[in-house]
C-alpha cells in the first residue's frame, strides 16, 4: 500500500505532470502535422496512381505506386530509424527552441524528423484511401463535368475530390486515430513525445516516489510506479482516440441508409 501511495505521489508532482503535459503537447503536434501533410501528399499519390496512366504521365503513376506499396508494406519503425540516422533537418535557432518548450536545437530537429517520418509512412496509407474515396465516385459525375467543358483541374477540385473526401470521412478519422498511436514509436529514438517521457520519469521514479535518501541512498522503483505511469498514459492516449472514435461511429450512423 505504501508503494501504490509513493506512486501515486508521482503524478501529482507538479513538476512531473509539466513534464508530460508538454510530452502530449508535441504528440498532438507531431500527429496533427503528419495527419495534415499527409492528406495533401496522399491526395497527389493517389491522383496520380488513379489517373496518370496513359502517355508520359504514365511515369508519375508507376512511381506513385511505387512508393505508396514500399512505405506501407514496410515498418513505421524502420522508417523512423532511417529519417532519424539521415533526414537533413534546417538549422533551427535556439530562441525557437526556448519558444516551443524545448531545451536544444537537437531536440527541436528530432521533432523536425519525427514529423517527415510519421507524414511519409502515412501519407502512403492516405493514399490508399482517398483513392477509394475517388473510386467509390459515379463514373457519370466524370462524364457530366466533361460535357459542361469544365476543365480536369476544376473538375477534380470542385466536383470530384469533395465527393470522394465526403464519402472517406469515417475513415480518414480512423486513420488519424492511428497516427496519433504510432507517434509513440518516437519513445525509441528521443525524448520528446508522450510515452518517450513516461519512459524516462519511470527511469528516475525513485527520486519523486519519497524513497530517495540521497546519493548513497537511491532509494527504489516499485513496479506499481510502472503501473501508475503508463496507466496515466494509457489513460491519456484511451480520451484522445475514443473521443475520436465516438465522432467516427456518429458519422458511420448518419451515412447509413434509412
Amino acid at each position: 500500500m505504501s508503494d501504490l501511495k509513493g506512486s501515486l505521489m508521482i503524478i501529482s508532482n507538479g513538476d512531473v505532470l509539466s513534464y508530460l503535459a508538454k510530452g502530449l503537447m508535441y504528440t498532438v503536434l507531431i500527429s496533427l502535422v503528419a495527419i495534415l501533410l499527409s492528406l495533401v501528399f496522399g491526395a497527389i499519390l493517389a491522383l496520380a496512381r488513379n489517373y496518370c496512366n496513359r502517355g508520359p504521365k504514365r511515369i508519375l503513376g508507376v512511381l506513385s505506386a511505387v512508393y505508396i506499396e514500399v512505405f506501407r508494406n514496410t515498418p513505421l519503425m524502420l522508417w523512423m530509424f532511417i529519417c532519424f540516422l539521415f533526414c537533413p533537418a534546417p538549422v533551427f535557432s535556439k530562441k525557437l527552441a526556448v519558444a516551443i518548450g524545448l531545451t536544444s536545437t537537437v531536440d527541436v530537429k528530432m521533432l523536425f524528423k519525427a514529423m517527415v517520418a510519421l507524414t511519409l509512412f502515412t501519407s502512403s496509407v492516405m493514399a490508399e484511401i482517398i483513392r477509394g474515396g475517388l473510386n467509390s465516385v459515379a463514373h457519370g459525375q466524370f462524364e457530366a463535368s466533361q460535357s459542361q467543358g469544365f476543365s480536369a483541374f476544376f473538375m477534380m477540385r470542385k466536383i470530384i475530390l469533395p465527393q470522394a473526401f465526403h464519402n472517406i470521412v469515417p475513415t480518414l478519422l480512423s486513420q488519424m486515430i492511428t497516427t496519433i498511436k504510432d507517434s509513440s514509436y518516437m519513445a525509441s529514438l528521443a525524448t520528446i513525445e508522450l510515452m518517450a517521457r513516461v519512459k524516462l520519469i519511470i527511469s528516475k521514479a525513485n527520486k519523486y516516489n519519497g524513497t530517495w535518501l540521497g546519493p548513497m541512498n537511491r532509494g527504489t522503483i516499485h513496479v506499481s510506479d510502472v503501473f501508475v505511469l503508463f496507466g496515466l498514459a494509457f489513460l491519456t492516449y484511451f480520451i484522445i482516440n475514443f473521443s475520436l472514435s465516438l465522432v467516427v461511429r456518429r458519422l458511420k450512423k448518419k451515412r447509413k441508409p434509412a
